[in-house]
């Protein structure tokens, strides 16, 4: 395109602009902010490609602020820090409340002096909470004096998704195993950038930024999920593409999961200590979202009234009208479905198999007993 031809269309675009302000002048709005005004707002689609945000002009005195945060407090060896005042505490070196067993049962891990300690043979332990897209800190000690090689020495993992994308934990000291499968790996796939390990029984750190992956209504995958990895305060993983969950001996595709998940802690059989476990949720706000035993799922399997309740894998579903709604947990006994306003309530529930529940559509509250 020649200058002549530009000159002309840049004149336009302002003149364009400019006539799409009179019009809304005229039309009774009195402010020059896109948002405040009567839709549409053809100024906006004429805005250059790359605005950040067409709602709002560049340095704009009246875009909001950004919340005020405390910021986190640096951990020593003898002493964890604090978390940012935002964040979700996950454990605070005496209460593991918030972490259970995979199948929801208490977990067997122990609690002392500040940490909390993997027990062989006790099997993973996961957050109640689940999380989607997140900033997690974890800091974490492997056994001294170190025992075992490779693999064998100090193992565990920190996984997002429940048990699906794993950062490795390993005593990588002066030790030498498979590269996608050393401290700071995404396991299986990307080793990490450097080798940034202290001494056995040491405590270091992981803060790890976690993009989840994204299924679309027919459960094919949008977008892959995605980790940058800090290891000790130095860039480990830059913001990596996960080809799919980690694993060992295969390359596992991608199978649709919900956006938000626990995260867990592997049990490889060695003593490695944690604490200091805080997680800030990135991206928009909504309700909290938990992951129930299947036992307790199942107690509210049945037909009330109009409404009947199965379970799917780690959620329940609903049949309304006999339209399917997809349950998620915000509580043991409160349910909602994130496709239509529906809310279901099984009053009592977490204290014995209920009798009935409430279910809502948008707004009021009605009663279904239970079948026989």
């Amino acid at each position: 395109m020649n200058t002549t031809k530009l000159t002309l269309l840049c004149k336009a675009s302002t003149l364009l602009a400019s006539g799409a302000l009179l019009l809304a002048l005229a039309n009774g709005c009195s402010s020059t902010k896109p948002a405040q005004c009567p839709a549409p707002w053809p100024a906006a689609r004429l805005l250059p490609p790359n605005q950040p945000d067409p709602n709002w002009l560049d340095h704009d005195r009246d875009r909001p602020q950004p919340p005020v945060v405390t910021p986190a407090t640096a951990s020593t060896q003898a002493e964890p820090g604090k978390p940012p005042s935002d964040a979700v505490v996950l454990f605070d070196g005496k209460d593991i409340s918030q972490w259970c067993s995979m199948d929801g049962s208490p977990t067997k891990w122990i609690t002392r002096d500040g940490y909390m300690e993997c027990v062989r043979g006790s099997g993973y332990v996961r957050t109640l909470q689940n999380f989607g897209d997140c900033q997690l800190h974890v800091e974490w000690a492997t056994p001294v004096p170190p025992h075992g090689e490779g693999q064998g020495r100090g193992n565990s993992g920190v996984f997002l998704g429940l048990d699906r994308y794993e950062v490795q934990v390993l005593d990588s000291y002066h030790a030498k195993t498979y590269a996608d499968g050393s401290a700071g790996a995404i396991y299986g796939q990307y080793p990490p950038l450097v080798n940034v390990c202290r001494p056995p029984g040491e405590w270091q750190t992981y803060d790890i930024i976690y993009t989840a992956p994204r299924f679309d209504s027919d459960r094919k995958l949008v977008s892959p999920a995605r980790e940058t990895v800090f290891q000790n305060g130095v860039l480990i993983q830059n913001n990596v593409t996960l080809t799919g969950p980690t694993s060992w001996l295969e390359r596992a595709p991608y199978q649709p999961h919900p956006e938000k998940q626990p995260i867990s802690l592997q049990d490889h059989g060695n003593p490695v200590r944690f604490r200091n476990i805080w997680v800030r949720e990135l991206g928009k706000p909504g309700k909290k979202e938990f992951t129930l035993p299947n036992t307790l799922l199942d107690s509210y399997v049945g037909k009330y009234g109009s409404v009947d309740i199965t379970r799917e894998g780690d959620q329940l579903v609903a049949r309304v009208g006999g339209v399917r709604f997809l349950l998620f947990a915000e509580s043991p006994t409160k349910f909602f479905a994130k496709t239509t306003d529906v809310q279901i309530e099984f009053p009592g529930g977490d204290h014995a198999k209920p009798e009935r529940l409430i279910w809502s559509v948008g707004e009021g509250a009605n009663e279904a007993k239970r079948g026989k």
